[in-house]
């Protein structure tokens, strides 16, 4: 495995451990799935159904990490809903989410599938 893909999953380890407990917004039931499995004991799925802004004036959380796939659909919903949050006076964290973008993962479900592959913990 050449290092730069070891020094960032290695980060990508570092960062689940130290957000596990961190309100995390995703798109769908399995991004939530995969979530839980990594360890995230806060993850809630986005109601699409709703307007974008009415699911941002229900975070009560200061600080979420939103991981929306890495796709052009999830790179919408992403745009849309960290201005939204931001309005409500939300943080979004984008470390994870950027991290990921070094990778070849563009789905969030199949994130325990990729570092499975990749890893050697």
């Amino acid at each position: 495995m050449n290092q730069q893909r070891e020094a960032v999953l290695e980060e990508v380890y570092a960062l689940i451990d130290k957000y596990k407990d961190a309100l995390v917004l995703v798109e769908g039931k399995k991004d939530k799935e995969a979530l839980k499995a990594l360890g995230f004991n806060r993850v809630v799925t986005i109601n699409t159904s709703k307007p974008l802004y009415k699911v941002a004036e229900e975070v009560k959380d200061k600080r979420v990490l939103l991981l929306t796939d890495l796709d052009k659909k999830g790179k919408q919903i992403y745009s849309r809903l960290k201005k939204d949050l931001n309005k409500q006076g939300v943080l979004v964290d984008d470390k994870l989410r950027t991290l990921l973008f070094k990778t070849e993962l563009r789905q969030i479900e199949g994130l325990t599938t990729y570092l499975d592959k990749f890893s050697k913990k």
